[in-house]
């Protein structure tokens, strides 16, 4: 569960700057949310080529 454990992390700490963007209206915090944003994005696509690739050795297993 580790890499689950990342992703949770990872958009826990995103929060302090959308509430800094959207309620308190910092430019700032746009600019690290999308950052963050696009890192997170970044994850998601490792954890899906990983999921693949599990997936991908377990049907060889079977064979």
């Amino acid at each position: 569960m580790n890499k689950y454990e990342e992703l949770m992390q990872a958009v826990n700490n995103l929060e302090a700057d959308f509430q800094k963007f959207y309620e308190k209206g910092q430019a700032a915090a746009g600019t690290r949310l999308r950052k963050g944003l696009s890192d997170l994005r970044k994850f998601a696509q490792d954890v899906r080529k990983d999921v693949q690739d599990v997936k991908a050795a377990r049907k060889a297993d079977k064979n």
